[in-house]
């Protein structure tokens, strides 16, 4: 009896190369355009359609966390807790800190009108207080401006640096990349605190200093890019739209519970500031317990051998330089200097678009691949866009509709929320239990209960399948917003863009599963490139377009909204399963020598004999 441990693949063929095992692919699968999606959702082939197999990579991270003790194995479970207490926090900040900034402002303006007229008697603003006088529309527009300062710097800032601690991550690990991204939340909290307990010696406009740091660590776009590649590092391909559903879940959970605690607590403390302190406790309390309690998701294996790609990829690079600056002979001597030509090498680096490279991977085997990433990222922009730009439209819109005031408005936000958790949380495993973990358990009954190792094989029909689901979910609820004119359909149409939660975390799933290990954080950086830029912009094209259609149309942002959609799910029509990234599709790497493998091997030996003592 042949006691090897099976793997999910027919006919594999393994070569040396660094890593793990790859299965090669026969030639005629290159000229096919993918599995047809007339057959399962899982296209389960048998050993007979050998000839018919895409390319896949086992997925080693099995064999890294394999027979280490519960405190030293990553899991997603490990970061549900401090992530939820991230969330919390975000959410909960976002209604006292517009109504601090307002309240600063509004303080400003007044004593700025007391001293150019000294004769004219205002009334005194009150931090905390109900200040009348802070409605008047000079204000607001004070306030508008300023919250878009802090949300642009924030966000371009983010755009920037994200990115880089995600590629980043790859090389040095997922933890102390994620402690650093939480630290700017720190400095921001500090800054706001110390703005509204002394604002005669701390000026309102310090609080740009305060986004310039959380934007420059990364802000909550390289959190979430960060835990989602630790969530992908850790969890095989059959589980992990799930496992990073779960994130998405504790977003929405925080948001939905955030303001609410965040009121109760102002209200049972009779301090405006109470949250503000809680939230910077949940900063500190999840940068201790990341550093101190949550083991790393990549072995020393796979950062040595992701730092040792990276520098050959920089090795090429200089090559190619060289070889620019030695065929145009016309050009003076100075520009061959390698001083400068190591200069132009950062400068391509510091590129704030070079993670966009990310999507379009060279060489002809990745064709096909080029259209899903590039496709994917579109859909996931739009995704984002809708989030961040149309949701605070949304409100005014039901606000403007239906005279909702502050608590409808909350309770609809609220709704939203949780019925996304319960997509997320219910709906969501279900349906990965049926189609996915029941046919992998009967597969393993059929190899006489061994161990199954999985393959790196790309996205499959489920995940093309329920991506379709959750875009054609939120395209229905959004067309809902522009047909109904009762509260209680307006309701009913959100509670149907609820399993549109589906998408993103299908989508970030499908991105990791497209990618090599090593490409994972660069990959999902790249992708919060986008959401930092959508977070920028989003909000100025849906507020520009409801602020210039509310007299005529008013549903005209609804209409935009539902046409990315439609576009969205026209471009999922083209995204195809069971493709994988071909290892030399961002640059030309030479093969690591016998010297490489022997000390990454005895580097992973190292690391499972260390650390016998349990974390506290």
């Amino acid at each position: 009896m042949d006691l090897r441990t099976p793997t999910m693949t027919s006919e594999a063929q393994p070569r040396a190369h660094g890593r793990a095992p790859i299965v090669m692919i026969d030639a005629e699968e290159s000229r096919q355009e993918g599995p047809a999606e007339t057959t399962s959702l899982l296209n389960a082939r048998s050993g007979q359609q050998g000839e018919d197999e895409t390319r896949r990579q086992n997925w080693g991270a099995d064999d890294d966390f394999h027979g280490l003790p519960w405190w030293k194995t990553p899991t997603v479970y490990w970061l549900i807790g401090p992530y939820f207490l991230y969330t919390l926090a975000f959410g909960g900040m976002i209604v006292p800190k517009i109504e601090l900034i307002v309240t600063l402002v509004c303080r400003h303006y007044f004593a700025e009108k007391q001293v150019l007229d000294p004769d004219q008697t205002f009334l005194p603003v009150i931090i905390g207080g109900n200040n009348l006088q802070c409605n008047s529309a000079p204000v607001q527009k004070n306030v508008a401006a300023f919250t878009l300062v802090l949300s642009a710097l924030a966000g371009g800032l983010s755009a920037f640096t994200a990115p880089k601690l995600g590629s980043l991550s790859d090389r040095f690990g997922r933890k102390r990349l994620l402690v650093i991204a939480s630290f700017g939340g720190i400095v921001n909290e500090t800054i706001t605190i110390l703005a509204a307990k002394y604002p005669d010696v701390i000026d309102y406009r310090f609080l740009i200093l305060g986004s310039f740091f959380d934007g420059i660590t990364g802000s909550f776009t390289a959190v979430s890019v960060l835990g989602n590649s630790y969530v992908s590092d850790c969890t095989p391909p059959s589980k992990r739209a799930v496992s990073l559903g779960y994130l998405q879940a504790c977003l929405f959970g925080g948001l939905a519970i955030g303001p609410i605690l965040a009121g109760k607590l102002t209200v049972l403390t009779h301090s405006v500031l109470s949250p503000f302190y809680v939230s910077l406790g949940c900063h500190v309390t999840l940068i201790c317990f990341i550093w101190f309690v949550v083991p790393e998701s990549l072995s020393k294996k796979r950062r040595m051998a992701a730092q040792e790609k990276y520098q050959a990829e920089q090795e090429a690079m200089r090559v190619v330089l060289s070889r620019s600056v030695e065929s145009q002979p016309r050009l003076p001597a100075w520009i061959a200097n390698d001083t400068l030509r190591t200069w132009l090498l950062l400068l391509l680096n510091a590129n704030p678009l070079a993670p966009l490279k990310m999507f379009v991977p060279g060489g002809r085997e990745n064709q096909r691949l080029r259209r899903n990433l590039l496709l994917m990222g579109f859909i996931d922009t739009v995704l984002i866009s809708a989030t961040m730009g149309a949701g605070t439209v949304l409100i005014l819109y039901a606000k403007f509709m239906f005279n909702w005031q502050t608590l409808e408005s909350s309770r609809f936000v609220s709704i939203i929320s949780f019925f996304r958790v319960i997509v997320l949380l219910v709906f969501f495993p279900i349906v990965n239990y049926i189609f996915r973990t029941r046919p992998l358990r009967y597969q393993q009954k059929l190899n006489g209960n061994l161990r199954t190792q999985e393959s790196h094989s790309g996205a499959d029909n489920l995940d093309v399948w329920l991506l379709r689901f959750a875009l054609l979910f939120d395209t229905i609820g959004v067309l809902g917003y522009v047909f109904v004119r009762s509260e209680e359909l307006f309701i009913l149409s959100a509670i149907c863009t609820s399993f549109g939660g589906l998408a993103s975390a299908t989508i970030q799933a499908m991105l990791t599963k497209q990618v090599l290990t090593e490409h994972v954080g660069s990959m999902l950086g790249a992708m919060g490139l986008l959401h930092a830029v959508s977070r920028v912009f989003a909000p100025v094209i849906f507020d520009g377009i409801y602020a210039g259609t509310i007299e005529s149309f008013p549903q005209t942002f609804v209409v935009v909204l539902a046409s990315l959609f439609g576009l969205s799910i026209l471009a999922s029509l083209f995204v195809r399963p069971y493709l994988v990234l071909s290892e030399n599709g961002y640059a030309p790497i030479p093969e690591q020598d016998s010297r490489n493998q022997d000390r990454l091997t005895s580097i992973d030996a190292t690391e499972r004999s260390s650390e016998t003592i349990p974390r506290v």
